[in-house]
């Protein structure tokens, strides 16, 4: 009886010793002239400690939204305890691919990023203020988005990782809205040269920016990771590179953020 009763308590104590708070933030977007909710998860450490935290941001993927990560894999509060990093699930809208549009003054996300959304969370949390302190990775339009603004801002983040990204826009001119977002390939060409991550690696130099990135052979963005990839070790850019099997979906992406977050525990603790 004496075991049986040991065995419960343990049960029990795994089940309610996830204790992440889930915080949902609205940041006012100045450049865009809105109000954006992020959901944040906070380690349970937070409110027994004084130090600060370092903070992962996690973007969702075309179509979603910032309940997406937490909705579809809630194992994130858990590893939010374990590995006691602040995670940041930001809204990016239904189809922003998280850069400035040069055709569309309303979608902004670059600066809401880079800018704006940083500068909220660190006010009003106990951040690592500094890029040893934060890193930004995400799945699909999101692993786009982290490489895209973590290229370009080498100065906010320090770490970066892509899920099934789409690194390379040009082979798909009609999916997703990217058309609507940089105008049609025929006529505006150098918008889409310029806002597609595999023309972004010239900004990288040696290993100032830690990378970790990976897809599913099956995943139709599996070609413009492998070519990524090729493109980083032709520039001797040290980088993280995982090809498995799998598809485009979150049965591959449940598993692929447990590699990609030890990564980013490594490099906070470096």
């Amino acid at each position: 009886m004496k075991q049986k009763l040991i065995f419960l308590f343990l049960v029990i104590s795994s089940l309610v010793g996830n204790a992440a708070q889930i915080d949902t933030l609205q940041v006012w977007s100045a450049s865009m002239k809105k109000s954006i909710p992020n959901l944040v998860i906070v380690p349970d450490a937070y409110d027994g400690q004084e130090n600060n935290f370092p903070v992962l941001y996690l973007l969702h993927g075309a179509g979603g939204d910032y309940t997406n990560w937490v909705a579809k894999v809630p194992d994130l509060k858990r590893y939010a305890d374990a590995y006691n990093m602040i995670i940041v699930c930001p809204d990016g809208g239904v189809t922003s691919w998280y850069f400035d549009s040069p055709i569309d003054d309303n979608m902004r996300y670059e600066t809401y990023l880079s800018k704006e959304l940083i500068a909220s969370i660190d006010q009003t949390y106990r951040t690592l203020a500094e890029k040893s302190g934060r890193a930004i990775t995400g799945l699909s339009m999101g692993g786009h988005g982290a490489f895209y603004l973590a290229f370009k801002h080498q100065d906010i983040w320090g770490a970066a990782g892509s899920m099934s990204g789409g690194v390379d826009i040009h082979p798909f001119p009609n999916n997703w809205d990217l058309a609507k977002r940089l105008g049609n390939y025929s006529e505006h060409p150098q918008n889409w040269e310029t806002h597609t991550v595999i023309n972004l690696v010239y900004k990288l130099k040696g290993d100032s920016l830690k990378l970790i990135f990976d897809c599913g052979l099956s995943d139709f963005f599996y070609d413009a990771n492998k070519r990524l990839h090729e493109k980083l070790v032709e520039r001797n850019i040290p980088h993280d590179y995982i090809e498995r099997p799998g598809n485009h979906n979150w049965e591959y992406w449940t598993n692929a953020i447990q590699y990609q977050l030890l990564f980013f525990d490594t490099y906070f603790k470096g």
